[in-house]
């Protein structure tokens, strides 16, 4: 595993091509729909599947998905898990589990960016839980590459304030789902989640081992069988995703060839954190450390 701090003139493709944009509704194994938003170019690249963090809606990755296809990307799919925002509230979202995102969801949502882009390469970048959807999914082998932006094994004990996300977590969140529903988007966790995903969450980011020997998610022995090059983005004022935290993810990527990059505000000209790596402002001083690995494949020896 190698270990940088920047990425000096690593920029992405200088071509630029113009973006169509439309919305899309994707249907899942169980029946559950998921909106959509498919960004389409004139590049020959690869196709990207963009997939969120936790408690974060599509819109969220906008500007990213646009600045892929300008740089080539023939494609790129955001899409929104079951369970968030508006479908917080869905009849059916009592029954609706965490570890769905990355069983149910992803292979959905990779199926349907495979019909629109057609034959070719595919890449992949998840924000947070998107890259451990990657390792639930059992889809990695689809994926020329993939990359994980401040992905990382949730146990409040390992973030940079414990005591604070325990609280907002287990004595704000999981109460709130019990009286509404739902989190609601007031609490501060993010935008709305259904209750019973919220509480798989809090459960998770209680046990060290997240939910790796959870016998409920068996799914979790895939992340051995990812065996494609991932690339690791991780900032050094990110209250969540810290070195151990990462470390503690990426060591379940057993048989998968790993680099691993770290950014911080320098880097950046301005905080980073765990949400601010997507931010349009990033696009010159942050986004080439991604769009150039998902595009190009290139990585630092």
């Amino acid at each position: 595993m190698a270990t940088f701090t920047h990425l000096p003139g690593e920029t992405a493709h200088d071509a630029f091509f113009p973006v169509t944009e439309s919305e899309l509704k994707i249907a899942t194994a169980d029946g559950v729909d998921l909106p959509a938003t498919l960004f389409t170019g004139e590049g020959d690249g690869p196709a990207v599947l963009v997939s969120s963090a936790a408690a974060v809606e599509r819109r969220f990755y906008r500007a990213f998905a646009t600045n892929l296809v300008e740089n080539g990307a023939r494609a790129v799919l955001t899409y929104d898990y079951r369970g968030v925002g508006a479908a917080a509230k869905a009849t059916r979202a009592k029954d609706f589990r965490m570890k769905d995102w990355g069983v149910r969801d992803f292979p959905a949502a990779l199926a349907a960016l495979k019909a629109a882009a057609g034959p070719g390469p595919l890449a992949g970048i998840g924000h947070s839980f998107g890259g451990v959807a990657l390792g639930l999914s059992g889809e990695a082998e689809a994926f020329e590459r993939y990359c994980l932006v401040a992905s990382l094994n949730g146990y409040y004990g390992r973030t940079a304030e414990p005591a604070a996300v325990f609280s907002r977590m287990n004595l704000a969140g999981v109460p709130a789902t019990y009286l509404f529903g739902h989190v609601p988007a007031a609490v501060g966790l993010g935008t709305a989640l259904a209750g019973p995903i919220f509480r798989d969450w809090a459960r998770w980011c209680r046990r060290p081992d997240f939910f790796f020997s959870d016998p409920t998610v068996p799914e979790a022995a895939r992340f051995a069988d990812v065996a494609i090059p991932l690339r690791s983005i991780g900032f050094t004022d990110d209250r969540w995703g810290t070195p151990a935290a990462v470390a503690a993810l990426l060591g379940k990527f057993s048989n998968a060839a790993v680099e691993e990059l770290w950014l911080g505000p320098d880097d950046a000209g301005d905080a980073i954190g765990h949400m601010g790596f997507f931010r349009r402002a990033m696009r010159e001083p942050l986004w080439p450390a991604a769009t150039a690995f998902l595009l190009d494949g290139r990585r630092r020896n």
